[in-house]
């Protein structure tokens, strides 16, 4: 099938098409939504045509939220940890984007679809915090409101300009299709620098959950960063004697202790991503010894019930 053909198709079916695409996208899966939504905007015959569209792109959106809120409400930190674990990029752990959710509350729902990455983790951190679903649902028919909006606006707004274009890639067809190959390939070989840059920031001594437990007992001065998300020490408790932290505000949480005494990250994320960023930038801004828990919480936990 050529662009002009799915062009027709999208023209006849605009509706139930971006519903669909939609619905996968936020999901969860890797289908672009946005270009469908510059595509149907262009094609609508009237502006009650484009309602309908933009009614079909609020529901998908919303639809798909309420799932993953559902997920976040019944299993907890156990879906955000799964999120980032399929994550190509460890670095972007969810407890980052956890904190920044706490901070910005409903508010983040709404620009949730303008920021990568962030859209598919906000609705089942919504849930695993017991957000009031009301707020939520309300919150996220803004963000997708918006972020349907603009598209659908720009492509009724550049129509023209987006039919020359696809007359353009219609007779170009084997040109456009290297083009998409090679926007594709740009973006993983992006990625997989993203995953290199990690491993080389991964070459920092850790410290093994037995060894921490040593220390504690022998009262040696350290401080302990749990920089676990609020879902997740809300629902499995707080580490006694741990200080808790959010990445963007690493060096507020290590307040006055002395840069040449032991600080310990510890996180409940993939290959240790969260400790081994909060290391860097701790070893980065002077302190001396600064040791990632290996194995995160998970480790920590398993030790201590093990050496009670």
């Amino acid at each position: 099938m050529d662009l002009s053909q799915i062009s027709e198709s999208l023209q006849r079916d605009a509706v139930w098409v971006v519903f669909l695409n939609v619905l996968l996208q936020q999901a969860g899966l890797p289908v672009p939504a946005v270009p469908t939504l510059l595509l149907a905007g262009s094609l609508a015959a009237s502006p009650s045509q484009l309602a309908n569209i933009l009614a079909a792109a609020i529901v998908a959106s919303v639809l798909a939220d309420w799932m993953w809120y559902l997920a976040g409400r019944a299993f907890g930190y156990r879906v955000l940890a799964g999120l980032c674990r399929l994550s190509i990029n460890p670095g972007s752990c969810v407890n980052q984007t956890e904190a920044r959710f706490v901070r910005w509350g409903l508010g983040s729902l709404v620009v949730a679809k303008f920021i990568p990455g962030f859209s598919t983790v906000a609705p089942p951190i919504a849930g695993a915090l017991r957000m009031g679903l009301l707020g939520f649902l309300l919150a996220a028919a803004a963000g997708a409101a918006l972020w349907a909006g603009a598209a659908l606006a720009a492509g009724w707004l550049l129509r023209q300009e987006v039919h020359s274009l696809v007359g353009v890639l219609d007779r170009q067809s084997g040109g456009a299709l290297l083009v998409l190959l090679g926007i594709v390939a740009i973006w993983l070989g992006w990625k997989l620098w993203q995953k290199y840059r990690f491993r080389k920031l991964a070459a920092v001594p850790h410290i093994t959950p037995d060894e921490l437990l040593a220390a504690q007992a022998a009262q040696r001065p350290l401080l302990l960063l749990d920089l676990r998300g609020p879902a997740m020490v809300a629902e499995s408790g707080a580490i006694a004697g741990a200080t808790l932290a959010e990445h963007d505000r690493l060096l507020d949480a290590v307040g006055d202790w002395p840069k040449d005494q032991l600080i310990v990250t510890l996180c409940a994320c993939p290959e240790d991503a969260g400790a081994i960023q909060a290391a860097r930038r701790l070893l980065d801004a002077d302190y001396q010894t600064v040791r990632p828990l290996k194995g995160g919480y998970e480790a920590w936990l398993a030790t201590a019930n093990v050496n009670p």
